[in-house]
């Protein structure tokens, strides 16, 4: 049996899509309900730019369909800023400020490190070391919270359940088998991440599931994928999804991943520009043999 294959877009409040994806005199606020009846998962990107409120995340879950799947996008504040330095209060706040109104929406977490960050092994290792692998434990580190929050949080998941994290690096430094073995060791995800520029594009199996974004082929944010392109990309989702590796897969290790008989794939498509990510989404759909609508 393969693994679960969820192909969304990242976020969903674009003008370029009104009246285009999204049906003339739509209502903004019920654009999440309509994509998220379109893709079975969406990356969640307020997050990553300031700390949401519980209310938002409830919200955000109310409006979906039951089996949709949020991947949030983790604080730059703590990628960014703090640069994995001091993050103890920082991490403790991202978790509490309403990622468990999600329940069972509640998909990977997507950590995005600047290309100016080199990989420390030390660094990365106390960081991997620290990240929640299930609800329950992040509700123990919630817990410390300070109040930036203002008595905005949520510290109660709704069930104990499993954490995802996933790792997106621009840096040549990280395009090192330590780093690959590192993130085996963590059961944490390389991102696959498509992109013009010169970041680090590489195919290592990592976890018990794939987390992919494709950011452009030809210009960053922008281009559209053709339909040859993404002929590649659904053969590499099959072969993953079956536990396999494509016989083509960019590796920066030898060594082979931990044999596993499926794994999950989450797919988002960042080439936000006009129509192109939900039009390369749904292709790309069409290509896996996966239902395009749930209206």
């Amino acid at each position: 049996m393969a693994g679960k294959i969820r192909i969304g877009v990242s976020g969903w409040r674009y003008t370029p899509w009104r009246g285009n994806f999204y049906p003339p005199r739509l209502a903004q606020h019920r654009e999440l309900a309509f994509a998220s009846r379109q893709f079975p998962s969406i990356e969640l990107n307020g997050s990553f730019y300031s700390l949401q409120r519980p209310s938002s995340y409830a919200r955000w879950a109310a409006e979906t369909p039951p089996g949709f799947v949020f991947a949030v996008k983790g604080s730059r504040y703590i990628s960014h800023m703090l640069r994995l330095r001091g993050i103890e209060v920082a991490l403790a706040n991202f978790l509490a400020s309403g990622l468990f109104e999600l329940g069972g929406k509640l998909g990977p977490i997507l950590w995005q490190f600047p290309p100016n960050m080199r990989f420390d092994p030390a660094l990365f290792e106390a960081f991997f070391k620290v990240l929640p692998r299930t609800t329950a434990a992040a509700a123990r580190l919630a817990a410390g919270r300070d109040q930036r929050l203002g008595g905005r949080e949520s510290l109660e998941p709704q069930a104990n359940r499993r954490m995802r994290h996933a790792v997106e690096v621009r840096h040549e430094s990280f395009v090192d088998p330590a780093f690959i073995e590192l993130l085996r060791k963590h059961r944490i995800a390389w991102v696959v991440a498509d992109t013009p520029r010169p970041w680090p594009l590489f195919e290592d199996v990592t976890a018990d599931f794939i987390y992919m974004r494709l950011h452009g082929a030809t210009e960053l944010y922008q281009s559209r994928y053709t339909s040859e392109q993404l002929d590649r990309w659904a053969a590499c989702i099959q072969a993953w999804s079956e536990g396999r590796q494509p016989q083509d897969a960019r590796l920066i290790s030898g060594e082979p991943p931990v044999p596993r008989a499926a794994r999950d794939v989450y797919c988002y498509f960042d080439n936000t520009d006009k129509l192109h990510a939900p039009d390369n989404a749904r292709e790309l759909m069409e290509k896996l043999g996966l239902a395009q609508s749930r209206a």
